[in-house]
């Protein structure tokens, strides 16, 4: 209260040009301390817009690349229109400063189209090329959210060929968006070098939010290559860079850590990294990181047993999806709506879905469901040759779960074992369960065998506990057994009942084992009573026995 008593004492007494001084000592005396952030507001009070601007460029580092952001832009947008028209170099500032904090609706094309037009008329030396190379990088930057590969590539190009040798942070941020751009493209040894290229240049110049950009993107990319451990270390020094409370700019971050965990089948962990991401992203403007949460938060839900609240979860995604444009993400989307259209049965529904988005693997899943293994694998057979072709492990992993399967149903057991064991190699380092729960019960049996035959016997094991059964506690359920006893009942079991019939083994509880499979409660009991009617039985132990003596588990 003193302080603003002085202050408004000295408005009284002091004329416009007496203020202006003072603010000027007082920014020359906080630069002269490293105060630049002090002396920045200084000087926009004194009205010195050149001291301004060679305050926020900062001293080999942009005082927005430092998360000051917010008092700049306001500065920036506070200034009049004739500023902008005499200093090219303010235009290119602003939009950078706007691109930073997600404000596309501020019309960004059209400041650097303003700003490009106004250096064709610049004399052609280093500050000229080092603006429009400036120009080109927030061009790539604005094309990231979008993915927008060709554009991203290209003025990414296009920047490093003109900024300045030592414009270290623009040049970092660059090489982050060409990074970017190869790891959407799937050439992660591209983009991993270009990361760990901007890692360096980051640490060098102290350039801390490009850093955290890189290392979440080396995070994804390990995360794709199933090194889910390591993912989690990189994505856990993002949060050690951020500090606490976190900056928004670590919901990719948190959401990569959720998705980690649920892989994990640490469910409460996924839940709750899941919702710090998406109200982290919720800070931003231009991010799609609140679809990757809708969709991890989903699958979540799914996995306790919420359908309904997975699909109004999956609906509410798409929704900003479609709102933001980010059309990329709607496969991803579709992939678990296929998933629970496929619980409640409704194969008409998935199948279009499936067709009308390009989705081989859900495409056979559907075949799956549809009792036409054969159809399923040569849907997969090119899909796996294209994941090792590529050196994709998530996407090669998926594929071996799915063909184990197909070749299961197909009676071709010898060919699922070694498929099975394939993918437990290949997920047991990063511990990767839910893979294995989420492609559902009829798994169980092979990784029954598995552990038996010595495959992987202790993620093996793992695996079986996340389902909830044990190693040693059936024999294995194969098409001819189940086929073989099919014939004697006068009303077959379904599929779906022989899942249940098989979690009836176990010590799940009725709520558990609906929650296992994605149903709901009634349905799970609606499921019991029928099994118990088709084999003469009144209780769920004697229906186990009865199903052990026919040879149904």
């Amino acid at each position: 209260l003193f302080a603003e008593l002085l202050r408004q004492r000295l408005l009284e007494s002091s004329g416009e040009s007496d203020l202006n001084a003072l603010h000027s000592r007082a920014s020359q005396w906080y630069e002269a301390n490293g105060l630049e952030l002090e002396a920045f507001h200084h000087a926009t009070a004194a009205n010195d817009i050149e001291r301004a601007m060679r305050l926020i460029e900062g001293k080999g580092l942009p005082l927005y690349f430092r998360g000051e952001a917010m008092p700049i832009r306001h500065w920036l947008a506070s200034l009049p229109e004739a500023e902008f028209r005499a200093k090219p170099a303010l235009r290119v500032m602003y939009a950078s400063v706007l691109t930073m904090t997600g404000r596309l609706h501020d019309n960004i094309d059209e400041i650097l189209q303003a700003a490009e037009t106004a250096l064709q008329d610049a004399a052609p030396d280093d500050k000229t090329a080092d603006l429009l190379g400036q120009i080109a990088a927030n061009r790539a930057m604005l094309a990231v959210p979008k993915n927008q590969v060709e554009t991203i590539i290209t003025q990414s190009r296009r920047a490093l060929e003109l900024l300045h040798p030592d414009n270290a942070p623009m040049r970092a941020t660059t090489t982050w968006t060409l990074g970017y751009a190869y790891q959407v493209q799937g050439k992660r040894a591209a983009a991993s070098k270009a990361y760990a290229e901007t890692i360096a240049q980051s640490q060098k110049s102290g350039n801390l939010m490009t850093e955290i950009a890189a290392t979440t993107c080396v995070g994804q990319i390990q995360e794709a290559e199933t090194q889910a451990h390591q993912a989690a270390a990189s994505f856990r020094r993002v949060l050690q860079l951020v500090g606490d409370p976190p900056w928004p700019a670590a919901c990719e971050a948190c959401v990569g850590l959720a998705r980690i965990h649920y892989q994990w089948n640490d469910l409460a962990a996924a839940e709750r990294y899941g919702q710090q991401g998406l109200a982290l992203a919720r800070q931003l403007e231009n991010v799609d990181t609140p679809a990757a949460c809708g969709v991890l938060l989903a699958r979540v839900e799914l996995a306790h047993g919420d359908v309904a609240a997975a699909v109004t979860r999956l609906a509410a995604a798409e929704q900003f999806v479609q709102q933001h444009h980010f059309e990329h993400w709607m496969a991803e989307i579709t992939t678990v709506r296929i998933q629970v259209l496929l619980h409640q049965g409704a194969l008409a529904t998935a199948t279009q879905l499936a067709e009308a988005h390009e989705l081989p693997l859900s495409q056979a899943r559907i075949q799956l469901a549809q009792h036409e293994p054969k159809a399923a694998l040569a849907l997969l057979a090119p899909a796996r040759q294209e994941a090792e072709a590529n050196d994709w492990a998530d996407r090669r992993l998926q594929v071996l779960l799915l063909q184990a399967l197909a070749q299961q149903a197909a009676n071709e057991n010898a060919q699922a074992m070694q498929t099975i064991g394939e993918a437990l190699t290949l997920a047991a380092p990063g511990g990767l369960l839910r893979l294995f729960v989420d492609a559902g019960p009829p798994l169980a049996t092979l990784l029954r065998q598995a552990a038996q035959a010595g495959v992987a016997p202790r993620f093996a094991q793992q695996v079986l506990t996340a389902f909830g059964e044990t190693a040693i506690a059936q024999p294995p359920l194969t098409q001819a057994s189940i086929q073989s006893i099919a014939q004697p009942l006068m009303d077959p079991l379904s599929a779906r009942e022989l899942d249940v019939l098989k979690l009836l083994t176990t010590e799940l509880t009725g709520p558990e084992i609906a929650r296992e499979l994605m149903v709901s409660l009634n349905t799970m009991r609606t499921h019991t009573k029928n099994i118990y009617a088709k084999l003469g039985v009144n209780s769920r132990r004697t229906a186990v026995r009865r199903a052990q003596e026919l040879n149904l588990i």
